[in-house]
């Protein structure tokens, strides 16, 4: 179940990060209220994960994730270029957390 709580961890913050963007500043009341119940679900499914997932781990999967997840919805909904540098780098923290789950003893497989 751990896994199962740290895939919706993050799929709750990409969800919560997609609705700032449409705030405005916290000025939309909706996407605002989609922003708030979806970050507080990210940290309630992420205190569930560091039950078992060292703490250091769960996060950078959670970030790295978040990251290239939320990079490609910004690419697909939000038409945000990705030049090469950003690709590149996307690319590293892919490998970072293939390493992460793959190669590291930290890990709670």
């Amino acid at each position: 179940m751990n896994w199962f709580y740290l895939a919706m961890a993050i799929l709750a913050e990409i969800g919560a990060t997609s609705a700032l963007k449409s705030t405005q500043g916290f000025s939309k009341l909706l996407p605002s209220v989609l922003t708030v119940i979806g970050y507080g679900a990210a940290l309630f499914f992420l205190s569930l994960t560091l039950r078992t997932i060292p703490m250091g781990i769960a996060y950078a999967i959670w970030s790295g994730v978040g990251i290239v997840l939320i990079s490609a919805v910004g690419w697909l909904a939000y038409d945000q270029k990705l030049d090469a540098p950003a690709v590149a780098g996307i690319s590293l923290i892919i490998c970072g957390v293939i390493v992460l789950n793959v190669f590291s003893k930290a890990t709670a497989h």
